[in-house]
């Protein structure tokens, strides 16, 4: 058995007690977090720990464009770090200022490993290995979120997510769908009163965003009582790998998208009125808000 499934064996022994699923991200998603956790806590530590205090510039705006602002959005903080360090090594103002880029080979190897992406399974090849560059890793990881414990608190839940929770509850089984560590996710739930929705809270050590729904509720719901809500293009593809429905929430305009899901989502959805042109739409208007191609790349 696999590191990945032997970790989400929660999800695999979740047995349906609802007929529907819906599975919700949480940072950016339920939560306005994305901004602060990433301006604050992931992007200081990146200069920091990586010594990118010459380009710290640079190293911002790519770090910015690839967790918040791109296709990328969401995206787990090991393959987020290497696209950020290729963003930089490619930029000509970087180049210019004869930066060493980290090239990261053994973070590369990491995150082909097959391992769930969190810090317990890279402690594990630290004590395997020794590598210094899997050590500088960890220690850039684990004060990313002591930042995270320190700074990011009181921020509650976006307009409609109570409310939407209180609704979904009676008829479907709700669990968080993340890539956040597990114990953010639970204090963040916990801090705001809303953990009580959940049957489980799924973090990175459980494995992906795919492999949660694919563990938690493919073969065990019918596929359109199956749904996911995000706010990046990895939830909307993590869903379609399980032949699951995706209700977007836009970045930037999240207060919006909650209150249609609470006043027409759900309903659509339980009421098999979702699939086809309705989430078709809603996708569309979602695709067009991130681009692929950084702002300072010309066309």
């Amino acid at each position: 058995m696999s590191a990945t499934v032997e970790a989400a064996r929660p999800l695999r022994e979740l047995q349906p007690q609802r007929d529907f699923f819906v599975g919700i991200d949480s940072d950016g998603c339920a939560f306005d977090t994305m901004e602060i956790k990433h301006k604050e806590c992931f992007i200081p530590n990146i200069v920091r720990y990586w010594n990118l205090q010459p380009v710290s510039r640079y190293a911002r705006e790519a770090a910015e464009f690839v967790n918040l602002y791109s296709k990328w959005r969401g995206i787990n903080r090991w393959p987020a770090l290497v696209m950020v360090f290729d963003l930089l090594r490619e930029r000509s103002e970087v180049q210019k200022r004869g930066v060493r880029i980290p090239k990261v080979p053994k973070i590369r190897e990491f995150i082909n490993s097959g391992l769930p992406l969190g810090n317990p399974a890279l402690k594990g090849l630290v004590r395997e290995t020794g590598d210094t560059e899997l050590q500088q890793a960890l220690a850039w990881s684990e004060a990313v979120n002591r930042a995270i414990e320190e700074i990011v608190h009181g921020v509650p839940p976006f307009p409609y997510v109570r409310e939407s929770l209180e609704i979904m509850s009676d008829k479907a089984d709700i669990m968080v769908v993340s890539a956040t560590p597990g114990e953010a996710l639970i204090r963040e739930w916990q801090e705001h009163d809303i953990a009580r929705y959940a049957r489980v809270i799924a973090g990175q050590e459980l494995g992906s965003k795919k492999e949660h729904l694919e563990y938690a509720a493919k073969g065990k719901y019918r596929p359109d009582h199956v749904l996911m809500i995000g706010d990046a293009p990895g939830d909307l593809q993590a869903a379609r790998a399980n032949n699951a429905l995706f209700f977007p929430i836009n970045p930037g305009r999240e207060d919006e998208s909650w209150e249609r899901f609470y006043r027409e989502g759900f309903s659509r959805f339980i009421e098999g009125e979702f699939a086809g042109a309705y989430e078709q739409a809603l996708i569309a208007e979602f695709d067009k808000l991130l681009p692929e191609v950084p702002p300072w790349v010309k066309k």
